[in-house]
């Protein structure tokens, strides 16, 4: 009895083979690479922000609104001074009493966006770095269902024109990413912006992959990362209602 033996694949085909699942590996790489760089995750270096962020999170800390307030500014400022680092310079000639000086300026047009009212804080620290900017508002919430479910409804968005511009639009808490999403959704009536940031005082593992994965060219700044979410699709240990924590507790769910 005579054994069956498969055809064997030429040197060429196998050659081939190789060359295009090596391409795909290469572009899965470079995706996962970019991915990497386009994240901006603040703890994972040591810094003052690490103290605002433990007072927000903590249970004792946090029930004073006002501190918890200050920190989330605080927070805003240090994020708005190294997100600045990716704008564009020109260099500018100034007069002072003794002489002239060349300084390289901003020369890129921003707008910040924020969603309310838990934004406003985070808001507030970037406008004390970047003061002469245009500002945007947006109030987005949850719709909760009864299976548990939820769909984001936006009520009230005021904008100025985005054409061009540097965006960069602010949430305290990225959790599953619908918030965010529906918001440079609706803000795409405003015109194309050159650049968006995303930035949070924490986010979830899945709330950065779902914005990585609809708006992929999206710079995300985050002072944490958390990998949990509870049914509710609340971040776990996260800090708890940021809104309710800054302004009170509110009647609504």
């Amino acid at each position: 009895m005579s054994s069956f033996s498969p055809p064997q694949p030429t040197m060429d085909k196998v050659i081939v083979l190789y060359l295009k699942n090596s391409h795909i590996l290469l572009t899965f790489i470079v995706q996962c690479s970019r991915f990497k760089t386009m994240l901006h995750n603040f703890s994972l270096q040591k810094s003052i922000l690490s103290k605002y962020l433990y007072e927000m999170r903590s249970v004792e800390k946090q029930k004073d609104s006002m501190r918890f307030r200050i920190n989330m500014e605080r927070m805003g400022e240090i994020m708005a001074y190294e997100l600045s680092k990716f704008l564009h310079y020109a260099p500018h000639t100034v007069e002072t009493p003794l002489g002239e000086a060349q300084i390289d300026l901003p020369v890129d047009s921003i707008v910040l966006a924020s969603i309310l009212r838990a934004g406003l804080p985070l808001h507030n620290g970037f406008l004390r770095i970047f003061d002469d900017v245009e500002n945007g508002f947006i109030s987005a919430y949850r719709s909760h269902h009864k299976d548990g479910t939820f769909d984001i409804k936006l009520e009230y968005v005021t904008c100025p024109n985005l054409e061009g511009k540097v965006l960069i639009v602010l949430d305290p808490m990225l959790a599953t990413g619908a918030s965010i999403h529906k918001t440079l959704e609706h803000l795409e009536e405003y015109g194309k912006p050159r650049q968006i940031h995303v930035v949070s005082v924490i986010a979830s593992d899945q709330g950065i992959k779902h914005v990585q994965r609809f708006f992929p060219n999206a710079r995300i700044w985050t002072g944490a990362i958390d990998e949990e979410l509870t049914a509710k699709s609340y971040i776990v240990p996260g800090l708890g209602d940021a809104g309710d924590l800054s302004f009170g507790i509110k009647l609504q769910e």
